[in-house]
């Protein structure tokens, strides 16, 4: 689940601390300790808030055992160091200290722009159950109205938004385990015709090389309004940077959409190398300034155990 923050405000930060302790109180083992868990939320989107001067992005994944807050901003980075015991009277680095009191792992990476991200791992277990997601806080698919030309919105504007709506609603409806499946059946397809599109205009036949696989990736972008690049290659490995993304800015209000290039390249890559994993190591969706994804091809992919894997047949 993500969401955006803009304008970053106390009250929105408030609002969506309390939307998350209520997702928590919902799925947790342990009901006694979402308490605890609200104060680490609270302090971290409070911090993000007061510290970013801008946008602030927001994530929560719970597919270990204990749900993972991350929070992305454009304002200063810093270190943790050792957290000592805040002086007595003293009303500031109290909240850092008592997130680490509570339990909590706790981290933070300066982007390489501008910016940082904070990652609290939240002390709750999660119980055996089937569960239901709460929907995605509003976010406005629609195009801008200064987008309109003088005959009114264009067929990208509304082919644009007409997806955001789609993969929202069915988040509504069905979960975001669901419309994740969906996007990436989407993205696999669409992956499936864009490199046979590839082969055709290269005259390509049999297994594409890691080279190859790369090309198909920047022809592939470049058709749709990326702006994509190698920034290494190897037979095993390919690190693409993009500057610009397709979805323009509308993916700072839904950076769930970055799954699509996710499911378009690993599609791609298992089909010709057996396996791959697709790790999206920086998102302009979550305040980067470029994007950098990280494609791992046969054995280099079966061997890594994070992000979203892809196999032969995807």
């Amino acid at each position: 689940m993500e969401w955006l923050l803009a304008p970053a405000t106390p009250a929105a930060a408030s609002a969506l601390r309390a939307e998350l302790t209520d997702f928590l109180r919902r799925h947790a083992q342990e009901r006694d300790e979402v308490e605890d868990a609200g104060m680490v939320i609270s302090e971290l989107l409070g911090n993000a808030v007061e510290h970013a001067g801008g946008p602030v992005w927001v994530s929560l994944d719970w597919s270990a055992a204990r749900p993972t807050l991350v929070v992305h901003d454009l304002g200063p980075s810093f270190h943790l160091g050792d957290l000592p015991v805040p002086a007595t009277g003293s009303i500031r680095g109290r909240g850092l200290w008592l997130v680490r009191q509570l339990g909590t792992e706790l981290d933070v990476v300066a982007k390489r722009g501008t910016g940082k991200q904070v990652r609290g791992v939240l002390p709750v277990t999660r119980r055996v159950e089937v569960s239901f997601d709460p929907p995605r806080r509003e976010v406005n698919p629609l195009p801008a109205l200064d987008e309109a030309g003088p005959r009114g919105f264009g067929r990208e504007s509304f082919l644009r938004a007409l997806v955001v709506e789609l993969a929202r609603t069915a988040e509504n409806r069905h979960g975001p385990s669901a419309t994740e499946e969906m996007v990436a059946q989407v993205g696999a397809t669409v992956g499936g015709q864009m490199e046979e599109e590839y082969r055709r205009a290269r005259d390509v036949v049999g297994r594409l090389s890691a080279a190859q696989v790369a090309e198909c990736y920047l022809r592939l972008k470049s058709a749709i309004g990326g702006d994509f690049y190698v920034i290494s290659l190897d037979d095993d490995r390919i690190v693409l940077g993009n500057r610009r993304c397709p979805f323009g800015d509308t993916v700072r209000r839904a950076p769930a959409l970055c799954r699509m290039t996710s499911s378009v390249f690993g599609g791609i890559a298992a089909r010709n190398h057996g396996a791959a994993v697709v790790l999206l190591d920086e998102r302009i969706a979550v305040g980067d300034p470029e994007c950098q994804v990280t494609v791992l091809l046969g054995a280099s992919a079966r061997n890594n155990p994070g992000g979203h894997h892809y196999r032969q047949g995807s």
